[in-house]
């Protein structure tokens, strides 16, 4: 097992807002700000969703594309994931188009969209492996993972490409994450014929054991995304002044087990699965 754990922060998400906390990054600007932060506190990557004139989830090509220039701009050595999440708004059409027009190195997909049209899925996952983007599977249940092995085997998603995220819970009111909830994605990778990880996977977590659930992550081989898109507490039930003092907290813990952070970008892109 690798020494090397990814830290990546999430700052702003699809829902929350500055009503749910005023360090939450709204507009562009804001999100620069929030990445540079947690990324001088310890994170290698940065997971961004863009937001509409009215501060609404938005999968806007061109607005993903403007991020993209200003974030290779201002934080070169890091890398940003942007996000196709539909949050019950947007088709797998227009998931995919997001990605084509804004072109980014890295992008998370929840294989239950994406896959819930087979056939924009076999063309949109074909066409990122040939785009060479890092692309990382957003699964939120042991089943979402069977159906990835699945997917696999009836090449809808070509073999061993990407990585997986780890969900553990739903973006709903009240979610507190287990740190033994990983445990069952272990199982339903046995049970599907696969015993090992060919590919190192990330979790995030909710609530305020989000903390201990990303200790847990590391111990286990896996990477670690933390910010206020998934909980916006300390292990203590403190609430973090910003994004940048929970990647801080996590920063502690991967160093205080030994562990070291990856070494370049390319070695980042690797882990969040570029081919």
């Amino acid at each position: 097992m690798s020494n090397v754990r990814l830290i990546m922060c999430a700052p702003n998400g699809a829902r929350r807002t500055k009503e749910d906390h005023p360090a939450i990054p709204i507009d562009i600007a804001e999100s620069i700000a929030a990445s540079q932060e947690a990324v001088a506190a310890g994170a290698q990557a940065i997971h961004l969703h863009v937001r509409d004139e009215e501060g609404r989830h938005t999968l806007d090509g061109a607005r993903y594309a403007e991020l993209l220039q200003e974030f290779k701009l201002q934080l070169p050595d890091a890398v940003c994931q942007i996000t196709t999440e539909a949050a019950g708004v947007f088709s797998p059409q227009q998931q995919a188009a997001a990605v084509e027009q804004a072109m980014p190195e890295a992008v998370s997909v929840a294989l239950s969209e994406m896959a819930s049209d087979p056939a924009v899925a076999a063309r949109f996952y074909g066409f990122a492996r040939e785009a060479g983007i890092a692309l990382q599977h957003i699964l939120y249940s042991p089943a979402d993972l069977q159906s990835l092995l699945r997917l696999q085997q009836e090449n809808i998603v070509p073999s061993g490409f990407g990585t997986c995220l780890f969900v553990l819970g739903r973006y709903s009111t009240g979610q507190q994450s287990r740190p033994p909830d990983l445990l069952s994605f272990f199982h339903a990778k046995k049970e599907g014929g696969q015993t090992e990880w060919s590919k190192p996977f990330m979790l995030c977590a909710f609530g305020q054991a989000e903390t201990a659930c990303l200790a847990a992550s590391f111990t286990m081989g896996g990477n670690a995304r933390v910010g206020f898109e998934n909980s916006l507490w300390h292990a203590d039930g403190r609430i973090a002044k910003n994004n940048a003092e929970r990647v801080a907290a996590v920063a502690d813990i991967r160093q205080k087990l030994g562990f070291s952070a990856p070494k370049d970008r390319e070695q980042v892109l690797s882990m969040l699965g570029k081919d």
